[in-house]
């Protein structure tokens, strides 16, 4: 479903002006590392504008962009340079509002499996079944990870309530 057009320039910033903050933020929440994250942002573009994959409608272009942002992500975790180096300290988040920054950090904090669906779920807005889909995961396993993820976020915030 590959079709081999050339990039134009308009073509590419209206993909990046699109996309780059989503997959920027994805990337953020797999890898907790924004340098990693910067980097795996410029591949998944670079693959997007390689590739030329046609899209069905804007959802199946965000599903395919997320798709490959976290497979990306994977690759990175996967990779022997990823074993042995480990960041020395973590970044500033760039987030203004101190109670915002604090519910990120926390976010950051959860495992994996847990930061995925929370960050598709509120930060992307799609719905369980949708990130099933794209996770390649069966619904009820996505409503558990969110359950289980908000009782582990209220634990870290003391008792906050979920949303």
């Amino acid at each position: 479903m590959e079709k081999q057009l050339p990039c134009t320039e308009k073509y590419i910033n209206e993909m990046v002006r699109k996309h780059s903050d989503m997959v920027l933020r994805l990337a953020l929440a797999y890898v907790r590392n924004m340098a990693d994250a910067q980097d795996i942002c410029q591949d998944v573009f670079i693959r997007l504008f390689q590739h030329h994959p046609e899209f069905a409608d804007p959802d199946h272009e965000r599903a395919w962009m997320i798709r490959v942002t976290i497979n990306r992500c994977k690759d990175m975790l996967r990779s022997p340079w990823k074993r042995y180096i480990s960041a020395l300290e973590r970044p500033e988040l760039p987030i203004p509002e101190a109670e915002e920054r604090e519910v990120v950090s926390a976010v950051l904090k959860l495992p994996v499996k847990y930061r995925i669906v929370i960050h598709l779920y509120y930060f992307e807005n799609y719905s369980t079944a949708e990130i099933a889909a794209m996770l390649q995961y069966k619904e009820g396993t996505v409503r558990t990870q969110l359950k289980r993820a908000r009782e582990r976020l209220k634990a870290v915030m003391g008792g906050m309530e979920d949303e």
